[in-house]
């Protein structure tokens, strides 16, 4: 009598019994572990102290003062304002770009600054008015914050400006309270010192206003549209390519397909490893104009996100997608199974904390900067903000973008197309023919 097992097949096995098994637990124990942890250290090592780790924050200061030096000076109050404001902050946290109020402004619509504190024209007749007692109001220094370049990078300069101006109106405080003239006697109605309430003013002597330098539309996300479209364009790219680059391997044979209790093995098409990558390739090249087009699409026309120049956000955000497609299949191509690993840390683990879209370069430690030098999210992020707020420019980042986006492109094909022919003229195809019957 045949027994069960010969009926049935092979014997079955039990989960719980392989689990029993330590060798079974052990490479995705250490993968999943170094995973967890260098996830961990990238993602949170970046955004935990951005004021800790500042460094060179660059922001306008416009001395615009035009009155003449006060008695036994030879400097206007603002220019000695300003130069006590650079000295009294150190040099490796904020870069003060001293320049006049138009280049200030053009560095502004360029996304070269975070900030800017303007000292206004008047300011030493200003301040002498107080103290005379004659004055009805201080003198006000403005702040200009630049929220194109993302809501906690205008904070930040917002916060140090005001900081500095705060600690100027202080100083200049105590060096007009020590000049003035005694208070008289009370009722005494002499007319002569500084009665209370202007000592009071003179303490504080400068107001401080906010206002928004360069603005962009309300419907901006506050600065972030641009890096979540970029992420877009990226995440387009990426999980694009590798839907590509599966889809082809089990259209060719080369893998299983399963979807649900259905699972079906194609016969193997015999071609090259470079025949193969150049197929992937051209399929991520038109696939991307759907993608991006659809992005656009749900982004400024079903949700109304501000986009001044749609033909040309159009146009980088298929390239941008189409460089980091192509760099995914050269990856997938070299490295086999592990290449999506690869090219995850590639275009995601790395270039997110690197990209200085969320958290500025200058407040993220220089692990960082040096990865923004070279990860594709930060140039590509540079490129879209560049057409989003600032109106196209190029010195603003897109030619930066584009330089990038093609440096880019040609490493992936290089790269990708050297290794396979590499593969192919060393006989390591992967299709095995199979024995005749």
């Amino acid at each position: 009598m045949a027994s069960a097992g010969s009926q049935d097949g092979p014997r079955q096995a039990r989960a719980l019994v392989l689990a029993r098994h330590a060798k079974l637990w052990l490479v995705p124990s250490i993968l999943c572990g170094l995973l967890a942890v260098v996830l961990s250290l990238l993602y949170m090592g970046g955004i935990l102290n951005p004021t800790g780790h500042l460094h060179r924050l660059p922001i306008a200061l416009v001395n615009a003062d035009q009155g003449p030096p006060p008695p036994g000076r030879t400097e206007s109050l603002g220019a000695r304002l300003t130069r006590e404001i650079v000295a009294g902050t150190p040099g490796s946290t904020v870069d003060w770009r001293q320049v006049d109020q138009a280049e200030a402004m053009d560095q502004l619509s360029t996304g070269k600054v975070y900030g800017a504190l303007l000292v206004p024209k008047a300011f030493t007749a200003d301040v002498a008015v107080l103290t005379t007692g004659r004055a009805t109001e201080r003198p006000t220094l403005t702040v200009l914050t630049n929220p194109g370049l993302g809501s906690l990078g205008s904070s930040l300069a917002s916060q140090i400006t005001q900081s500095a101006a705060h600690q100027a109106s202080l100083a200049l405080g105590k060096e007009l309270t020590a000049a003035a003239p005694p208070a008289g006697p009370a009722g005494s109605g002499s007319g002569t010192g500084t009665s209370a309430t202007a000592r009071l003013l003179l303490a504080d002597p400068l107001a401080v206003t906010t206002r928004v330098g360069h603005p962009i539309g309300t419907h901006s996300g506050l600065g972030l549209s641009a890096f979540y479209y970029t992420l877009l364009a990226v995440l387009t790219g990426f999980i694009g390519g590798n839907i590509i680059h599966n889809g082809v391997d089990t259209a060719l044979g080369y893998s299983d397909s399963e979807l649900g209790p259905w699972h079906t093995r194609r016969p193997t098409v015999p071609i090259t490893r470079t025949q193969t990558l150049l197929l992937k390739m051209v399929m991520t090249a038109g696939i991307m104009l759907l993608t991006t087009t659809l992005v656009m699409l749900c982004s400024v026309t079903v949700l109304g996100m501000d986009a001044p120049h749609q033909a040309l956000l159009w146009v980088f955000a298929y390239c941008a997608s189409l460089a980091v497609g192509l760099g995914v299949q050269a990856i997938n191509a070299a490295f086999g199974g592990i290449g999506q690993l690869v090219s995850m840390f590639v275009f995601i683990a790395l270039a997110l904390p690197s990209s200085g879209a969320t958290i500025p370069l200058q407040a993220v430690p220089g692990f960082y900067r040096f990865l923004s030098v070279f990860e594709p999210m930060r140039q590509l992020s540079d490129g879209i903000r560049a057409i989003l707020f600032f109106d196209a420019r190029a010195d603003a980042g897109l030619a930066r973008g584009w330089t990038m986006i093609a440096v880019g492109v040609v490493l992936a094909l290089a790269f990708g197309f050297g290794m396979t022919r590499y593969y192919d003229r060393k006989g390591l195809h992967r299709w095995t023919p199979q024995p005749s019957e």
